[in-house]
């Protein structure tokens, strides 16, 4: 087995099978990484997907995901308020789009958002689009075809529910829900025509075979933007002492991923302040896309700031896979 003719084959259009993607795990990381930039390059230009995201609903979530500061099962000090009200979505959109963002992203707590929510969340969305235009994107939860559907003809474009990680490693993380939960709202937002994001956290304690397993099921699912969280371990939650992953570490992730999914928006996304360099050794290493600004409910990068780097490295921000 060699790395060029696995870089040759995917830049050919074909598939690296599971044992090969571990394989290449184990390669040097350099040329791992030069291959993976190599293989961006070919199908995804310069262009660099740049989205920011807002806490729309904070805290008191009856989910028991171990990593997740905003978990009622979890002590963490977290804020707690209900939907924010239309006009601060709507600002906030507004202040984001002159800033040179071109993706805004309303992130609610909970296992799902009711009926009622979903009608008031459309009535954001409608007015955020026919007042500034931004693409939006929603993570609401385990929603159903039919709400999806709603936000939809409402004007939103995107989908973000996060695998967070593989099948076997799920219920390590989560058992309140289930993977195959994730993968039904998955299935029935792209079946109402929405596109999706969805990824997973490094560093849950998950094996180098979650890593890959993870990829490739999102590759199975057809997903075109994949968001590559590192682990912030949060005090108060079960994973508080967990160990923080290293930007080499993230770079290998991020090179498997590019050959694994070649043509998808690898961005990354909570994390990305540890790191010293805010990333940009994995924006050199097959990563293309970025949550910028705040997380949830921790600081981020300033948009500021990612738009200079975007533009020290050669890229143009850019929206993939609208």
């Amino acid at each position: 087995m060699e790395l060029t003719a696995l870089e040759r084959r995917v830049l050919d259009g074909g598939e690296i099978t599971r044992e090969e993607a571990l394989w290449l795990y184990e390669q040097p990381l350099e040329a791992l990484c030069a291959a993976a930039d190599r293989i961006r390059a070919h199908f995804c230009g310069d262009g660099f997907d740049l989205c920011t995201i807002v806490n729309g609903k904070s805290g008191r979530c009856s989910e028991n995901c171990r990593f997740c500061a905003q978990s009622a099962h979890n002590h963490t000090g977290a804020e707690e308020y209900p939907l924010l009200p239309e006009e601060e979505l709507v600002a906030q959109a507004k202040r984001n789009q002159a800033q040179g963002v071109l993706r805004y992203s309303i992130v609610t707590s909970g296992k799902r958002l009711s009926d009622q929510e979903v009608d008031r969340m459309c009535a954001a969305i409608r007015r955020i689009r026919e007042e500034c235009g931004i693409a939006v994107c929603v993570s609401f939860g385990l929603l159903d075809e039919g709400q999806y559907r709603k936000l939809k003809q409402a004007g939103a474009s995107r989908v973000h529910n996060n695998l967070e990680s593989s099948r076997r490693n799920f219920p390590n993380i989560c058992t309140t829900h289930t993977f195959e939960d994730k993968v039904a709202a998955i299935r029935a937002a792209q079946a109402a025509g929405l596109s999706v994001c969805s990824g997973g956290i490094m560093g849950l304690g998950e094996t180098v075979e979650d890593r890959v397993d993870m990829a490739l099921s999102l590759r199975e699912l057809g997903i075109g933007s994949v968001p590559v969280n590192m682990l912030n371990p949060i005090p108060g939650t079960p994973f508080e002492n967990n160990r923080r992953l290293t930007v080499e570490e993230m770079r290998r992730i991020a090179a498997v991923y590019r050959f694994l999914l070649p043509r998808a928006a690898i961005r990354l996304a909570g994390g990305r302040g540890l790191m010293p360099d805010k990333g940009e050794q994995c924006f050199r290493s097959g990563a293309n896309a970025a949550i910028s600004g705040d997380m949830l409910t921790t600081a981020g990068i300033t948009v500021e700031t990612d738009l200079a780097m975007l533009n020290r490295l050669g890229y143009e921000p850019r929206l993939a896979g609208e």
